[in-house]
């Protein structure tokens, strides 16, 4: 089983006649989708179950069934591991958004524009990069990084929401700091940052995410195989989503907001149009 890290349900309708149960992981970027689609159900008329949870035991439950699907899925490098480990146990249903991209990120204004670069300025970064959750696929690359380059450095496992905080710290002070970033990312969009060039290929190219169902979900629930067969945004749909909610925004006022002023996608998501 899987460790529930956070869960909603909506209350039935009188017509209600089948549930979703939606698995992610706590990236404000997977945030942010989960919750568009979560309102895309319930304007559907499904009753959702949000489950958060890390990456490894994410894969895990939708490839034993525990969850319908999943928006989470980073493909092809950042989380390779997994999908090499469940990839023939689940189904890839569609990319859901194209160009997304992983790495090691700083501010615009930080005079190194290579990993290779980081060791001669490594006191600038306290000989530290600042990472998230230790399951993200993006830690295990970094440590890969780390061994590929020789670098002279540690990743300091956080979460999502504290290497933000630290980013934003940092800049605040307009100090040097290097984090894994990923985009789509609301701190893209609010402060001037820059991927350090990976000549190795560490973290691979363009990134797509894509949704991932269970087995037996479409024969089962070909309602709710649909709408996730027909459910795909932009990066700038995210990152709008994410930026309401980093300036205050609750996750589902924010997700409304965006359900509110795309009516016709999400109608055709639901397959009324």
């Amino acid at each position: 089983m899987f460790g529930i890290l956070a869960a909603g349900c909506t209350t039935p309708g009188e017509d209600q006649k089948e549930s979703v149960t939606i698995g992610y992981v706590m990236w404000d970027s997977e945030i942010a989708s989960t919750n568009v689609l979560k309102q895309v159900f319930e304007k559907a008329g499904y009753e959702v179950e949000l489950v958060a949870v890390d990456a490894g035991p994410l894969y895990q439950a939708v490839a034993d069934g525990d969850l319908d699907c999943t928006v989470s899925a980073w493909l092809p490098i950042t989380q390779a591991h997994y999908w090499e480990q469940f990839g023939d146990d689940v189904v890839m249903v569609r990319h859901n958004l194209e160009g997304a991209k992983c790495g090691l990120a700083v501010p615009a204004y930080v005079a190194i524009n290579s990993i290779e670069e980081l060791n001669g300025v490594r006191n600038k970064f306290d000989g530290t990069i600042i990472g998230i959750e230790p399951g993200a696929g993006i830690m295990a690359n970094t440590e890969k990084a780390i061994g590929e380059y020789g670098l002279d450095y540690t990743l300091l496992p956080s979460s999502s929401a504290g290497m933000a905080a630290e980013l934003r710290s940092a800049i605040n002070k307009e100090e040097w700091i290097v984090v894994t970033g990923w985009t789509p990312h609301w701190a893209f969009a609010r402060w001037d940052l820059k991927y350090l060039d990976d000549p190795k290929g560490v973290y691979g190219g363009e990134e797509y995410i894509a949704t991932l169902a269970r087995k037996g979900l479409a024969e089962e629930k070909p309602g709710v195989y649909g709408i996730l067969e027909r459910f795909h945004w932009t990066t700038a749909d995210m990152e709008s989503v994410m930026l309401a909610i980093e300036n205050g925004a609750s996750e589902q006022d924010a997700a409304k907001a965006w359900v509110d002023a795309h009516t016709d996608r999400v109608a055709e998501w639901i397959g009324e149009q």
